[in-house]
């Protein structure tokens, strides 16, 4: 006669919980709920910035969704804004793993030294003047290029405006302004016996700064246009919002 113990046949009993063991609800992902950082928020607006360039949303699609990222406080606000885009990042649990402990850490990168205070104004006559890398760019400019040259490069410029106006004059000379390729530039200038152009274009995001140019070129020449490859990374919305 077999005396071993019966055995269930809906298999073996789950282990008990421990005692004061956190209990999670039905349907609730507890990742969802963790608070969201300024990268990730950041990172949700690059992608929807791109999917607006590709045309898969409309400019108030853009706006309505830009504006719930950078007000987004977890991670379950932020997964909707990209869930129907090709570029979705998938769940938002990979935002939770911690690299192993034998991976290094990666070096401090060195802190960017300040941003020089420049004149708003620039004169240039029978001569050359130019203005670049990091330097404090405030919501008005004015160049006067007599017999000479003015470069204005503000791609890597601190914007303290959300609107910057450069007012340029050249008579026997030439006016040159590089801008980064995501910030809005629009303008223009009378040109006699020369030439002022302004490239413009329209930024997808519609919290970035906004370059205007406009003057006018006697015998001279101005251009205005954006810098491939060069983005304002400085910039964030709250600091031209206040």
């Amino acid at each position: 006669m077999d005396n071993s113990p019966e055995q269930d046949p809906r298999g073996p009993l789950p282990a008990p919980l421990p005692k004061n063991a956190p209990v999670q609800a039905p349907g609730t992902d507890l990742a969802a709920e963790l608070r969201a950082s300024d990268a990730d928020r950041e990172r949700v607006a690059d992608l929807l910035r791109d999917a607006y360039a590709e045309g898969r949303l409309t400019v108030d699609e853009h706006a309505e969704r830009i504006e719930a990222a950078y007000s987004a406080r977890t991670f379950g606000e932020l997964e909707p804004l990209t869930r129907d885009l090709p570029s979705h990042p998938g769940p938002i649990r990979h935002n939770l793993t911690k690299p192993p402990l034998e991976a290094p850490a990666h070096a401090p990168q060195p802190p960017l030294p300040p941003a020089r205070a420049e004149s708003p104004t620039m004169v240039a006559v029978f001569g050359g003047a130019s203005r670049k890398g990091r330097w404090r760019v405030g919501s008005h400019l004015k160049a006067v290029a007599v017999f000479g040259g003015i470069e204005i490069d503000l791609t890597d410029a601190v914007f303290e405006s959300p609107e910057v106006v450069i007012e340029v004059v050249t008579v026997f000379g030439g006016v040159e302004v590089r801008v980064p390729e995501n910030v809005s530039l629009h303008g223009g200038g009378a040109g006699v016996f020369g030439g002022f152009e302004v490239r413009e274009q329209t930024s997808a995001d519609p919290y970035a700064p906004v370059v205007r140019v406009r003057g006018a070129a006697v015998f001279g020449g101005v251009e205005a246009k954006p810098r491939r490859g060069k983005k304002l990374t400085e910039w964030v919305r709250r600091q031209l919002d206040g």
